[in-house]
């Protein structure tokens, strides 16, 4: 019987290469814990699968020939569900990439890497943590502060005002791309007094994972960004 703990990680492939997805198929489920639940080459088969299979993750192609990935993040987002999409290209346009995570993607893997930057990126993901570049990160984060200059007030100062001193002390380390682990021994407290910090933390200032959070702490000063 598979229980919570051991479900494996759904993912949907959405690449107009056959041979590439092929590749991919192997790739993945040679790995314990990681099952292909779909794969499509087009935009319409890549949302009706995301909306029958609901996929915790999705590899996505920016180039799908003669359809666009970036037209489709926001819709797969959408027909997922909870899912996560993950930016698998051989692109080397950051202007793009930077595009792809104002979209909504929470990971970028370049074609050229070994399959273990691929697992590894799925892994953290799923975890609900991003896989990006930080040079990349600090690009979408000077965007979005961008896009808020000129606010008199800050409609999110009643929210930041409810943390508590630990909790920004929390907010600080994950802001640093510290795991619960190590900030369990900054703080010399358990993992799960970390992981319950962390679900209150959400749960105030209104988002859903890591990556919301890291974005959110950037953007308000609770966290600086990397450099």
């Amino acid at each position: 019987m598979v229980t919570p703990a051991t479900k494996p990680i759904r993912i949907l492939l959405v690449d107009d290469h056959a041979v590439v997805r092929a590749g991919l198929r192997l790739i993945i489920q040679s790995r314990t814990g990681m099952t292909i639940v779909g794969e499509a080459g087009n935009r319409d088969d890549a949302l009706s699968l995301a909306d029958s299979e609901h996929p915790d993750i999705i590899l996505l192609d920016l180039d799908l020939g003669g359809d666009s990935g970036m037209t489709l993040i926001a819709d797969l987002i959408a027909a997922a569900g909870e899912g996560r999409i993950i930016i698998l290209t051989g692109l080397r346009d950051p202007e793009a990439h930077r595009q792809a995570v104002l979209l909504g993607a929470m990971g970028i893997v370049k074609k050229e890497k070994a399959a273990e930057v691929l697992i590894s990126a799925i892994e953290r993901v799923h975890a609900g943590e991003a896989w990006l570049d930080p040079s990349l990160m600090a690009g979408v984060l000077t965007e979005m502060t961008r896009s808020s200059k000129g606010r008199k007030t800050d409609p999110e100062a009643d929210k930041i005002a409810a943390l508590t001193n630990r909790e920004r002390e929390v907010i600080a380390l994950v802001g640093e791309g510290i795991k619960s682990k190590e900030i369990a021994g900054r703080l010399f407290i358990s993992e799960t007094t970390v992981r319950h910090h962390l679900t209150s933390i959400f749960d105030k200032l209104g988002v859903a994972d890591r990556v919301e959070l890291l974005i959110y702490a950037y953007r308000h000063g609770l966290a600086s960004p990397p450099r």
